[in-house]
């Protein structure tokens, strides 16, 4: 086994896990989990501790935000509470509103089903990044970790690997291409591969510790 594949199996073996996974998100290719995997990539996109926007996500399920209705119905002070019991105080003002209105947007133009924006974009991933960066608060960064997760019930954006975990690789000695870096994957879904390479880019330790024990 070649020191690249080491390294590729003990990042996947000790990181391998998406991010909707840690969130709670059992996710499918239906209307709410693609829903919450929106919110949680607005969250997780903000200058905050990824550990506090997953639990943020989590309050917010707890709390019954868990659809675009719900969402949009709730009061702004609902939603800013919800946020402030995951922890998610440093822009909680800001984001309930752009939570709200997201919500509110995708009921009118999508009815409420990011299906019909993937519908919409035709195949092309380049229009899926474009029409998800409509919904307020979803910036690029926002738009790249929903592809990244969503990956893997949305077949034609695989594999994603945008500029965020291509610096994951390169912290870990890896290809930066990213069709070499696919086959060292090999039939790991891709998703979990993004995600763990994610977590290299934005964690010095994990990198470290992933080297250390490739040898």
């Amino acid at each position: 086994m070649s020191r690249p594949e080491r390294v590729v199996r003990e990042l996947l073996g000790a990181h391998g896990r998406t991010y909707a996974d840690e969130a709670g998100v059992g996710l499918k290719d239906t209307p709410q989990p693609l829903y919450r995997l929106l919110v949680l990539s607005h969250l997780l996109s903000a200058r905050i501790r990824g550990s506090v926007a997953l639990a943020t996500a989590r309050a917010l399920h707890e709390a019954g935000l868990r659809d675009p209705r719900r969402m949009a119905q709730a009061g702004r002070q609902q939603r800013v509470d919800a946020l402030g019991r995951g922890g998610y105080r440093r822009y909680d003002e800001r984001t309930a509103t752009q939570l709200g209105d997201a919500a509110e947007l995708l009921s009118e133009r999508w009815g409420g089903d990011l299906r019909r924006l993937r519908r919409e974009a035709d195949g092309k991933v380049s229009e899926l990044r474009r029409l998800l960066r409509e919904f307020p608060g979803i910036g690029p960064a926002g738009a790249d970790i929903f592809l990244r997760e969503a990956q893997g019930v949305w077949w034609e954006a695989a594999p994603y690997l945008d500029a965020k975990a291509l610096q994951g690789a390169e912290r870990l000695d890896l290809p930066k291409d990213p069709e070499r870096l696919t086959e060292l994957a090999g039939d790991t879904d891709p998703a979990v591969f993004a995600a763990a390479l994610m977590r290299a880019a934005v964690d010095k330790e994990v990198a470290r510790d992933t080297l250390r024990r490739a040898g």
